[in-house]
């Protein structure tokens, strides 16, 4: 006997067919077999556009895209020109505001002419006939292969891609003069006559060079290092620079930590390169050259916060996890008469990305 949850009476239970006619009986909103389900209402009735109407119409719309397509490689081309008719001069404001302004110009004519122009082709000329897409989640049959290829034909010819050569052709053109502007920006990043590697092997420390507070210019002694600290160190005298310190400082940038002595585990070569458990690294990350901003004191591990590269202080700034390809370079380091930190010399290796030192 079982309890029936309507009517609290006691029923014997049913198997097979007389029990599925009972449950439809005592309880139609829990039957398999639903008896009121909507009906498919299929799809709309189709509404022709005026460019399926009219030829001239769709001549019309056909000139359009193209045009637009067109458009979009005058503002590419323009982009270029732009970047070599406003060039960024040294100090001059107004020069990165016309160099922004018209490249900018140039780039967003480009990129909205051939959104547009792909826009309107898709809704004024392309077959616009709705279909059901069945999606198999393993491999289909020859049949169903072969029909995949029916499809990709079927779809070149709605969308007249083979037969609308000037739309075709000038969508080209259009998709490869548009990247050109990023590329001649991206090339104007790096120097024009000059070797990246050598310009990164070459930064402003020397022999005797004091080791100075970051921005103040302040020179460090090496008592002021308490174990655990960390600073931000640049070059003596390049506070006082009145041109090209920020490049300079991109490379000379430099960490300074004090760890216990006998935490550090020095190559036999690079022992000399310490103080008293003082060492010295480049601040710019060898991944993309990101600043190296974040000490973590009781790991001893130091922290690229755009791509989470991790270097280990006490193992010669060893990348430990992330994308980093080498460690960080070390700048060796000493002490003058007066107590003060200096450097040894310049870094043994290039500073910032490793992609640099690639041939």
């Amino acid at each position: 006997m079982a309890q029936d949850d309507n009517g609290g009476k006691d029923v014997i239970p049913q198997t097979g067919s007389s029990a599925v006619e009972h449950a439809l009986e005592e309880s139609p909103g829990t039957a398999v077999i639903v008896q009121d389900s909507v009906a498919d209402p299929g799809f709309p009735p189709h509404r022709q556009r005026v460019t399926d109407k009219d030829p001239k119409a769709a001549k019309q719309a056909e000139r359009t895209v193209y045009t637009l397509f067109y458009l979009s490689i005058v503002g590419s081309v323009f982009a270029i020109a732009a970047y070599m008719a406003f060039p960024i001069e040294d100090g001059d404001p107004g020069a990165i505001r016309l160099n922004n302004l018209f490249i900018g110009l140039g780039i967003a004519l480009a990129l909205l002419a051939i959104g547009i122009g792909a826009v309107h082709w898709g809704k004024a000329l392309m077959a616009d006939h709705e279909g059901i897409d069945l999606r198999h989640p393993v491999k289909g049959t020859d049949e169903t292969r072969a029909r995949a290829v029916e499809i990709f034909q079927e779809a070149n010819e709605e969308s007249g891609f083979g037969r609308r050569t000037l739309i075709r052709n000038s969508l080209v053109g259009a998709l490869i003069a548009f990247p050109l502007p990023a590329v001649v920006l991206f090339r104007g990043l790096a120097p024009q006559n000059e070797n990246p590697v050598e310009l990164l092997s070459q930064t402003m420390w020397k022999k005797g060079l004091r080791l100075t507070l970051d921005p103040t210019g302040t020179p460090i002694k090496a008592a002021d290092v308490t174990l655990g600290s960390a600073f931000q160190v640049i070059p003596e005298g390049l506070a006082e620079m009145e041109s090209g310190r920020l490049e300079a400082k991109a490379k000379a940038a430099v960490l300074l930590m004090r760890l216990k002595p006998e935490d550090l585990h020095e190559l036999p070569d690079r022992k000399s390169w310490s103080y008293d458990g003082i060492v010295a690294y480049s601040k710019i990350c060898t991944h993309v050259g990101c600043p190296v901003a974040l000490y973590e004191q009781q790991t001893h591990h130091l922290l690229c916060p755009c791509h989470q590269s991790q270097f280990d202080v006490a193992n010669h700034a060893k990348v430990i996890f992330g994308p980093a390809a080498r460690p960080l370079p070390q700048l060796p380091i000493a002490v003058d008469d007066e107590g003060y930190l200096i450097a040894q010399s310049d870094f043994t290796e290039p500073v910032g990305p490793s992609f640099w030192e690639r041939p």
